[in-house]
């Protein structure tokens, strides 16, 4: 709410959004990825600094803090004026709220408290995702593998070409120039396959594909591009998608909670997202943990990997500072 009021003001005083105007079917898309690309100080350059000190106070809350709005009211009193007698807008009313919410924040957090989620300002890092189990030594040997490096995001002729020797797609990987790693092994639990290249995420072909029986598998990006990768007989019974254009704490906490795991994740640098299933033999130990490193976690695997933590799926691209 304070974030749409806010736009409010700003559309009034410049006559105009900088996400305004876009046009088709990837509106939402287009909009949401503008809206995340464009700072502060941009989104304010006409406007007074109040403005621009009001929108990063409102950027910066965490999801259960409490808003100080006595504090954000007094930003602007140098613009419209000190004495609250002379001011257009009544704003007692406002904070009277404010400490209305904060109770009833209070008295929701004894039943369940909530989780603190970071919505700082958009930031590109290293995402790794950490399975327990039972003491093992991590290497980067697979049996019976074939693999090849593509110049371009696929080639189709080779992938269904190893689908006819029992060959299913194990891993997969983009750099930014646009060219992929595709690993295919035998003696893998999967009976079918198919994959999806898109310029956007392909939510509507992933959610073709589970009304059909498969589920993703691997993930990866290329650029800008995404490679979906689903198979049929992969071990799950159910399976979501957690897409956004910042790290989705809440929403991988939430599924955490019930039961689901991440086994698939990727991202660009405009979005990360997340794939969370159920399988379908529980594991002894569910424990699951992430991290978010601005370069590569080297030390941190290790000190997993004394706790018995291994990594799972790691992917380098859009989170939240």
């Amino acid at each position: 709410m304070i974030w749409n009021l806010l736009l409010i003001h700003l559309y009034f005083f410049s006559g105009r959004l900088p996400w305004q105007g876009y046009q088709g079917e990837n509106k939402g898309f287009l909009v949401c990825k503008k809206k995340m690309a464009t700072s502060p100080e941009t989104l304010c350059c006409f406007c007074p600094l109040p403005f621009r000190l009001f929108l990063e106070y409102v950027v910066n809350l965490k999801f259960d803090e409490e808003p100080n709005y006595a504090k954000y009211i007094s930003l602007f009193d140098g613009i419209i004026a000190p004495n609250p007698d002379i001011r257009p807008i009544n704003t007692e009313g406002a904070q009277k709220v404010g400490h209305k919410r904060g109770r009833l924040m209070m008295e929701e957090e004894d039943e369940q408290p909530k989780k603190k989620v970071r919505m700082g300002m958009p930031a590109n890092q290293w995402i790794s995702v950490y399975n327990a189990r039972r003491p093992m030594k991590q290497s980067k040997c697979m049996p019976i593998i074939k693999l090849t490096i593509f110049v371009y995001f696929y080639l189709k002729e080779w992938i269904m070409e190893q689908w006819e020797k029992n060959y299913y797609i194990s891993a997969i990987a983009g750099a930014n120039n646009g060219s992929s790693l595709v690993v295919m092994s035998k003696a893998t639990q999967y009976t079918q396959q198919s994959y999806k290249v898109s310029d956007s995420f392909p939510f509507k072909w992933i959610n073709k594909k589970w009304r059909e029986g498969f589920y993703v598998t691997s993930m990866a990006t290329a650029g800008s591009r995404w490679a979906v990768v689903m198979s049929r007989s992969a071990g799950f019974t159910d399976q979501v998608v957690e897409l956004d254009f910042l790290y989705p704490s809440e929403g991988i906490h939430r599924r955490w909670e019930n039961g689901y795991r991440i086994t698939a994740t990727a991202a660009t640098f405009d979005q990360a997202a997340f794939v969370l299933s159920v399988p379908r033999r529980r594991p002894s130990d569910e424990t699951q943990e992430t991290l978010r490193t601005s370069s590569f976690p080297s030390t941190h695997v290790k000190e997993k990997w004394g706790k018995n933590l291994y990594i799972a799926s790691v992917c380098y691209g859009r989170t939240v500072s």
